[in-house]
């Protein structure tokens, strides 16, 4: 048998502790699978005033109380707090970082009353980043990799290569940087340099961590991880390639191809499977397709919307910005109503989609439902209960609820851009294997030919349920990407 490693997951959200959306999902899986091949993973993450102690069995831990972390010409003193993510099989030890000045908070990046960022998120994850490490040195337990996610982290690796260099204890730990998405990358002013402590010298642009006159978290990660990864294969291509996919890194990152990777995201079939989901009125599998539409009958009811077991409804669960679609969908939103459908949302984001979206639902309220927040059981039964899903994103690095809505017998309609274009098969007349319908140019008539193809496909109820069969046997579980990973963890320490 092969060595077991060593890993320290770091993530600024975790499901169930914290989460705004898919890296939460992410975190709160993948270590179970890395646990399940007999490694030792360990996830750390903030210690949120949001995050109920007694709700999650979250207890202290004496010996790692009152832990210097310098920001700035300050010296805070942080505490490490333990719990567990569990499941039937195995158990992964997750670890709070606790500093109530900066994360005693309700939200996780920016205060949920007025949606703006706090203003100090450049101290709040500098201290992060540097507590994590001094954690490990007053823990005593020397991981192989420290893996990290997003800008969120991205100090990380400079660290390790720089101030941490030639401390023995972390001679020879790899770091691991993956990104989730491109477009935040935690830029902050010059003058949050200073508080990083980070040698003065690598405050440029060409081999440093600037953009500009400006700190960059994820160009930190980036620029000095030994292995970067990213969420699809087509993601990898996408930001090293094109200068709008790589959000003005795609020259730094061209020049680390050679360790850049790209792995597809898994999903959790322990909570997303109709089969086994606890959250939807009727389960089903792909041999009782039939049952589906009890949850349908009660999507129609939870919206509000008139019975009707024969006109499809398209879901959507989403951010509302641009970077979605939502301009495309905007555009076509009057043609797209007056088709034979029903459409269901539920999000929240832009003030300005939030207006249009409930405006469109009040002009057409036999036809549109829409809930402007979010809400995990509607998520659920939203998958389990629509026809159709759809994701006309301008960019989308992998996208989880695509796969969950193959699982769910839920034909996704998707721009093929990133994790889109990896996961769903395209359905024409050549291909008897298809699971969802794809368009390529962002624009909104490509959207609405995308989604009139989908609906008159929708009419052929012998190749509808094929397509819905194949769709629910596809396999997007966690394994077949960590063992993609271990190899990866396995190259690096060869090195």
């Amino acid at each position: 048998m092969s060595k077991s490693l060593s890993i320290l997951y770091i993530s600024s959200e975790v499901e169930p502790f914290a989460k705004t959306g898919g890296l939460a999902d992410v975190a709160g899986a993948f270590p179970q699978l890395i646990r399940e091949f007999g490694h030792d993973i360990r996830i750390l993450l903030p210690k949120y005033g949001f995050v109920g102690e007694r709700k999650f069995n979250i207890y202290d831990v004496i010996r790692l109380r009152d832990i210097p972390v310098p920001v700035g010409k300050k010296t805070e003193l942080a505490s490490i707090k333990s719990s567990f993510i569990a499941n039937q099989r195995i158990k992964v030890q997750v670890y709070f970082f606790d500093l109530p000045k900066f994360f005693n908070r309700d939200g996780i990046y920016y205060a949920p009353d007025s949606k703006k960022d706090y203003p100090d998120n450049d101290e709040r994850f500098i201290a992060f980043c540097r507590g994590a490490l001094e954690t490990l040195k007053r823990l005593g337990w020397k991981p192989d990799i420290i893996h990290c996610n997003d800008w969120q982290t991205g100090l990380i690796p400079a660290y390790l290569k720089t101030i941490y260099k030639d401390d023995p204890f972390f001679n020879k730990i790899r770091s691991v940087f993956t990104i989730h998405n491109l477009a935040y990358q935690g830029i902050f002013p010059k003058s949050s340099y200073v508080k990083t402590g980070l040698p003065k010298e690598l405050f440029n642009e060409d081999s440093g961590i600037a953009t500009g006159d400006s700190i960059n978290f994820m160009k930190s990660g980036i620029q000095f991880a030994d292995i970067i990864t990213t969420v699809s294969k087509r993601y990898a291509e996408e930001i090293s390639t094109s200068d709008e996919f790589g959000c003005g890194l795609n020259n730094l990152l061209k020049k680390r191809r050679k360790n850049l990777y790209g792995i597809l995201n898994g999903v959790d079939y322990s909570v997303w499977d109709p089969s086994v989901d606890e959250l939807i009125p009727q389960q089903y599998t792909s041999k009782t397709i039939q049952e589906k539409k009890e949850n349908k009958r009660a999507l129609l009811q939870a919206f509000k919307l008139p019975p009707d077991d024969d006109t499809p409804i398209i879901g959507i669960i989403s951010r509302l910005v641009d970077q979605k679609g939502f301009d495309l969908i905007e555009e076509i939103a009057d043609d797209l109503v007056n088709l034979e459908l029903k459409l269901v949302i539920l999000g929240t984001g832009e003030r300005r989609y939030q207006t249009f979206l409930s405006a469109l639902s009040l002009k057409y309220p036999d036809k549109v439902g829409v809930k402007l927040t979010y809400d995990n059981t509607l998520a659920h039964l939203i998958e389990a209960g629509s026809d159709m899903f759809l994701m006309p994103s301008r960019y989308e690095p992998c996208g989880l609820n695509q796969i969950y809505s193959m699982r769910y017998g839920t034909i996704p309609i998707v721009r093929a851009t990133g994790g889109l274009d990896d996961t769903v098969i395209d359905i024409d007349s050549k291909n008897s294997k298809g699971t969802g319908f794809k368009f390529e140019k962002y624009d909104s008539n490509a959207l609405l030919k995308a989604i009139e193809r989908a609906l008159n496909f929708y009419q052929d109820e012998k190749a509808w349920s094929k397509t819905v069969i194949n769709a629910m046997e596809q396999d997007f579980s966690w394994k077949q990407s960590a063992k993609e990973y271990i190899t990866l963890y396995k190259k690096i320490l060869k090195k």
